[in-house]
């Protein structure tokens, strides 16, 4: 922005994790009254660099300039009295508190909760927030506890925000809303960054893009002034295509059998309440639902991972003989013949080792195929080189224990080792949050190879630009029930959305 001093300024910024260089001598300016979409693919070192001035992170060279001064940010206190605030992907709230005792929370000195409210709804009224001071985050949608982590950095003074995917697990019909809010919050003069991959919203949101590729940074430019084509080919560094290549389906036959399904967590509350479809092979069949409306507990059923309060999963071979899979455990499940492949939302919690190396990770699926008492480690390994190779895997080398990959990297090890198991059925839960761009498009091609190999493919996202792109049918949950079942060809992410909010309209099919 010519003549108008950078709120911040950050030149030659270098961070190092041992022999990885995730910075090397990076700059970017950020400006007040605009919103700066910061672009790069997986392990390009976006996150890092705004660790390092949300004070996280300390560089271990470079300069950061607030207003034209020099500053130390050696904590997320300092720079808090900075005025910058971030946002980050995984929400820092406590569940039993309010979302005002959350707000409030770690200030120093007595505390007026009522006091706190009142300043609470002022800021709401300002920038156009809905929120219930009194609220309980457990009673809260992801929406909401998104809503409240704003809140909290606004309370305490922050004219710089950062957020890491703040549109990962909304609707449509929320994204909208969080927009008008950050526009309005452009408006009123604060500096605002969002790291995301979707760049349909970079485009309709930011006013200008900065791109990191590899730790580097390759330029900034006006966001009118650019296309997505432009902006991915800067971020990869070489022409990429941009297109879902949606095949047809392949002799569809039923595979997979849900009748009646009910599931109740630990606490009695009714996650899934009487589901019942069909996936066939050789096709997608897509899951949409806002988070928490019983997707994980659905694919977690289906994997023999979930208690079933009621109902009936089989699993249909391809003679039409039909094998029931409640109450059977994931060994028993293999041993029967049925090869489900499952990548599950909590990629570190329940889907990888991160203590455990890539090799590693990969063995955990096939080392009780070993003879005698030793496991085969050369197979696991070679497939790790492929898929590090064919993934594009930042990683240092295959030894590397996943924990120090970037979330990215985390999620193709995931994936890569899932596919490479030769599935009948591929379970995914968000197979590609928080990918890039272009690692998204290998993730498509992928499953559509799958697909064309006959594999039933159950696909539960939350970008339904790509379920409408990517899928044959689309699963729609609302509040554990089925809204409804439509054709990706002939549906809209509108029409998936208002299905998402509100149980009803549409014919099963």
């Amino acid at each position: 922005m010519d003549g108008a001093v950078p709120a911040v300024k950050m030149r030659d910024i270098t961070k190092r994790f041992g022999s990885v260089v995730a910075n090397d001598k990076c700059w970017l300016d950020i400006y007040r009254g605009e919103i700066l979409a910061l672009l790069g693919e997986n392990g390009s070192g976006k996150t890092t660099l705004m660790n390092m001035l949300s004070g996280i992170y300390f560089p271990d060279e470079g300069e950061i300039f607030i207003d034209g001064k020099p500053v130390v940010i050696s904590s997320p206190r300092s720079a808090f009295d900075l005025g910058i605030g971030m946002i980050h992907q995984h929400f820092k709230l406590v569940d039993v508190f309010t979302a005002a005792e959350n707000i409030i929370l770690g200030l120093p000195g007595k505390l007026d909760i009522h006091a706190a409210k009142e300043k609470i709804m002022d800021i709401c009224t300002k920038y156009g927030f809905v929120i219930d001071p009194d609220q309980k985050v457990y009673d809260m949608s992801v929406s909401q506890k998104q809503t409240v982590e704003i809140i909290k950095v606004l309370y305490r003074g922050a004219e710089i925000l950062i957020l890491d995917e703040p549109t990962a697990v909304l609707t449509p019909q929320e994204t909208d809303r969080l927009f008008a809010v950050l526009r309005n919050m452009r408006d009123d003069g604060k500096a605002i960054v969002i790291i995301t991959h979707k760049m349909h919203e970079v485009e309709s949101l930011s006013d200008r893009v900065a791109v990191l590729r590899k730790g580097h940074f390759t330029g900034d430019m006006l966001t009118k002034n650019t296309n997505i084509q432009e902006m991915t080919n800067m971020m990869v560094g070489r022409p990429v295509e941009l297109n879902i290549k949606r095949t047809e389906t392949v002799d569809p036959k039923p595979r997979i059998q849900v009748q009646g399904l009910t599931i109740k967590d630990a606490e009695g509350t009714v996650k899934l309440d009487n589901v019942s479809f069909t996936a066939n092979s050789g096709e997608v069949l897509g899951v949409a639902g806002i988070s928490g409306c019983g997707q994980k507990e659905l694919l977690e059923a289906i994997a023999g991972l979930q208690v079933v309060e009621s109902g009936s999963i089989c699993y249909v071979r391809d003679n039409g003989e039909k094998e029931e899979l409640i109450g059977k455990d994931p060994l028993k499940i293999k041993s029967l013949g049925v090869a489900l492949s499952f990548v599950p939302e909590d990629r570190l919690g329940m889907g990888l080792v991160g203590d455990m190396d890539i090799g590693n990770n990969m063995m955990l699926r096939t080392y009780r195929d070993s003879k005698g008492i030793f496991t085969n480690r050369k197979d696991p390994y070679h497939v790790a080189h492929q898929m590090v190779d064919f993934l594009e895997i930042v990683t240092p080398s295959v030894e590397t224990p996943v924990r120090r990959l970037s979330g990215g990297n985390v999620q193709k090890v995931l994936v890569g080792r899932e596919i490479s198991n030769a599935p009948t059925v591929l379970l995914t839960a968000y197979a590609t949050r928080g990918l890039d761009i272009n690692s998204s498009y290998m993730i498509y091609d992928l499953i559509n190879e799958q697909k064309q190999r006959g594999v039933s493919v159950i696909y539960v996202g939350e970008d339904l630009d790509v379920l409408v792109a990517l899928c044959d049918r689309v699963l729609v949950l609302c509040g554990g029930k089925v809204s409804g079942i439509v054709d990706g060809r002939k549906t809209d992410k509108r029409e998936l959305g208002a299905m998402m909010t509100k149980l009803g309209g549409m014919t099963n099919e």
